[in-house]
């Protein structure tokens, strides 16, 4: 026996014909359960997605702390503290101005970039 012997010695479908076929209220209900599955995913995935502030504006929103506590958060930024950095940081020299400090952490790589590096 072939394989379209086989198909062809099936019996029917038990259900009416006009049930085996989609209506469009069931187009319609398919499709809004599509919908509401995308949303859920979305939002699932959502916080993943997300993007990360930049360096930049990380190192940029430690202006309002005092220079001891703002290279400090540069260090955790970066983490670590440039070597130009280090005798402000330790109090062996006077802090630099905001934005000789912001310079240098620019310039600065990160910790991953300089284990890369060696």
């Amino acid at each position: 026996m072939t394989q379209a012997e086989l198909i062809a010695a099936l019996p029917a479908g038990r259900l009416p014909p006009d049930l085996m076929g989609l209506r469009p209220t069931d187009l319609l209900a398919l499709f809004g359960l599509g919908l509401m599955i995308s949303a859920v995913l979305s939002i699932f995935v959502a916080p993943f997605l997300a993007r990360r502030p930049s360096r930049k504006a990380l190192i940029r929103a430690t202006r309002a702390l005092p220079p001891q506590e703002r290279m400090l958060a540069i260090a955790r930024i970066l983490g670590y503290l440039p070597k130009k950095l280090r005798p402000a940081a330790y109090g062996r020299e006077a802090p630099p101005s905001n934005e000789t400090i912001e310079r240098i952490a620019l310039k600065a790589k990160t910790l991953t970039a300089r284990r890369a590096d060696r």
